[in-house]
């Protein structure tokens, strides 16, 4: 039994997700204590609860404390399954979250696994659901892993009601990534969406990150309307990926009551073009979500990051204690240099 401070480091659901998720990894039982204790609300919130159902049904587990509001749980795995799976958040609880923890496992399956989420696809505290299809997804196929997202309905905070289904294909194996240098940039992308809001201001989200993105090459942005049987509230957001010679960086940020339509275009395109300036291998957000599948592959793993996160020292505190793998981060000019250990002899 292997026996996790909650509260450690970042201290939120991450901790939590990842936790369960290397438990039914690895095939052994774990305790997560003091969960999510230095919140304002503490302990598991509807969308955690949801993602460890998620986990526990991909590997036949059995979990103590699985209750709104409790602060320890205790997660023991069994085998992993294939199959079709549903899941409802019941509140605009983030679907991407939820598959941060399920995707490890689902990849780990015998056979494909098909997952069914309900709950909210762009909402505050979460990547944005085109940031998991656009950026993380496409990276994890150059790792080795193959899934295809399915976007039914989006969904936003407060209802929820956002679906989307996602099929997991089952990974033989996954690469190390050994990236210092990005490369040249070979091109910039990005999809700036609304739903049942003015169709101007994906326009207007779209120009001001094209201006802030000037000087980096020629940035081409998708505009998206959803309404009606399409969405469940009203929101949006902007994703934007650079595509390099050896890696993908990605940026978001979601369109909010009080912010206006130019800030959530320049927030997003600043992230990127820093990035970019400082010569990064991968994201702030994807580098904390990759390093599961990184500790799993049978060589070391390197990549630089602009900034380090609390969710990527969290992991890099949190997978030793499965794997057994050392992670260690140090500064090194405009980036901080991220090493994953091969196993150890």
């Amino acid at each position: 039994m292997i026996v996790v401070d909650g509260s450690h480091g970042e201290g939120g659901g991450q901790l939590l997700r990842m936790a369960a998720a290397l438990s039914a990894l690895r095939g052994v039982p774990v305790t997560v204590t003091e969960i999510r204790a230095g919140r304002p609300n503490p302990g598991l919130a509807a969308q955690h609860v949801t993602a460890l159902q998620a986990v526990a049904a991909l590997c036949g587990a059995n979990v103590e404390g699985l209750e709104i509001g409790s602060k320890e749980i205790v997660f023991r795995p069994g085998t992993a399954v294939a199959g079709q799976h549903a899941f409802d958040v019941g509140t605009a609880g983030s679907v991407t979250l939820v598959l941060q923890a399920a995707l490890p496992v689902a990849f780990a399956a015998p056979g494909t696994v098909t997952l069914r989420i309900t709950g909210g696809t762009d909402v505050r505290g979460s990547p944005p659901l085109d940031s998991l299809s656009l950026v993380v997804l496409p990276l994890l196929r150059r790792l080795g892993g193959r899934a295809e997202l399915i976007l039914h309905r989006r969904g936003y905070y407060p209802r929820g009601g956002g679906s989307i289904e996602v099929v997991v294909h089952p990974a033989s194996g996954w690469r190390p990534l050994e990236v210092e240098d990005p490369g040249p940039v070979r091109s910039i992308r990005g999809v700036a969406h609304v739903s049942n809001l003015p169709e101007d201001i994906p326009k207007r989200i779209k120009h001001a990150a094209l201006r802030r993105l000037h000087g980096h090459g020629e940035p081409k942005v998708e505009e998206r309307v959803y309404e009606g049987e399409d969405a469940v509230g009203q929101g949006g957001a902007i994703v934007l990926w650079a595509e390099t010679e050896r890696s993908i960086l990605g940026a978001d940020a979601l369109a909010e009551r009080g912010k206006s339509s130019e800030r959530v275009g320049e927030e997003a395109a600043a992230a990127l073009a820093a990035d970019l300036d400082a010569g990064a291998t991968l994201d702030l957000h994807a580098a904390d979500q990759l390093l599961v599948y990184l500790a799993s592959a049978p060589g070391p793993s390197v990549f630089t990051v602009r900034g380090v996160s609390g969710h990527l020292r969290t992991m890099a505190w949190l997978l030793p204690q499965f794997l057994d793998r050392e992670i260690t981060i140090h500064p090194r000019g405009k980036v901080s240099v991220v090493r994953v250990a091969g196993p150890k002899a």
